[in-house]
């Protein structure tokens, strides 16, 4: 059987499982829908608020604050991964300050982004861009630094510049890395977009949600929610199968193979 029908008939039962088990929840505890509501009530919100077009601002608005701030933090974190893989001055200069800067919890920090930015897409921007830098950043040390040496010798013997060591030996190596700090921070992106609009904002999934929270339709807000799984799933899955076509040959090469 083809590996994408495996995938998805897993997914299905997994899915059927937990509709299962969320249903036999409410009954045997007894819940109300302001505590659980039941599958067919978040189902009924979902379908609502997408056919008659309530959900689809918001999830634009979050779409834009966590796309656009994963493509800054990613671009930043590979960049700024590849000056400290290739400079110790910039390792021992950068690499505490990162470390620092990424200690602090983002709830903590997003207040004050909003002060500085504001409450609309800026704030949004800049609060996903510092999640979704690490990954990146730690991928493309490791992916540079772990490089075949016996590849790296040869090309120095042979007289080979450091930017074209770089392009042709190093960066091929930490591709996949690269990649798979990339799909680390798309997840990131969709939490740093959901948190700076329940810290500040006008529209968004995670304003909708906290909007909802406030009159205790918890119907909505799992379907809210929901929204947000789809739409991080997709795009991780979308950016999985560019990773396969990208990264189309497999390392075979490197410091553990003799």
């Amino acid at each position: 059987m083809a590996e994408p029908i495996k995938v998805a008939l897993a997914t299905t039962a997994t899915f059927l499982l937990l509709i299962a088990a969320w249903t036999l929840a409410i009954d045997v505890f007894e819940l109300s829908p302001q505590i659980l509501p039941s599958p067919a009530a978040v189902a009924e919100a979902f379908w609502y608020g997408w056919t008659q077009g309530a959900f689809v601002p918001h999830a634009l608005f979050t779409l834009q604050g966590a796309l656009g701030g994963w493509a800054i933090g990613a671009a930043l974190g590979a960049l700024a991964g590849a000056v400290v893989a290739e400079s110790n001055v910039a390792r021992r200069v950068l690499y505490p300050m990162v470390i620092a800067v990424q200690s602090m919890p983002t709830v903590a920090v997003a207040p004050l982004i909003v002060v500085y930015f504001g409450v609309d897409l800026p704030s949004k921007l800049v609060t996903v861009a510092l999640l979704c830098f690490f990954p990146v950043f730690v991928n493309t040390v490791a992916g540079l630094t772990s490089a075949d040496t016996r590849l790296l010798d040869l090309y120095r013997a042979n007289g080979a510049s450091r930017w074209r060591t770089l392009i042709d030996v190093k960066v091929p190596s930490a591709a996949d890395a690269v990649f798979a700090g990339a799909q680390v921070a798309i997840v990131l992106s969709f939490i740093g977009a959901v948190v700076s609009e329940f810290v500040a904002s006008r529209a968004g999934l995670g304003h909708l949600i906290k909007t909802f929270a406030n009159d205790l339709n918890v119907a909505v807000m799992f379907a809210a929610i929901a929204t947000l799984a789809v739409l991080g799933a997709g795009i991780g899955t979308a950016l999985a199968r560019l990773r396969e076509a990208v990264i189309f040959w497999k390392p075979r090469h490197g410091p553990q193979q003799r």
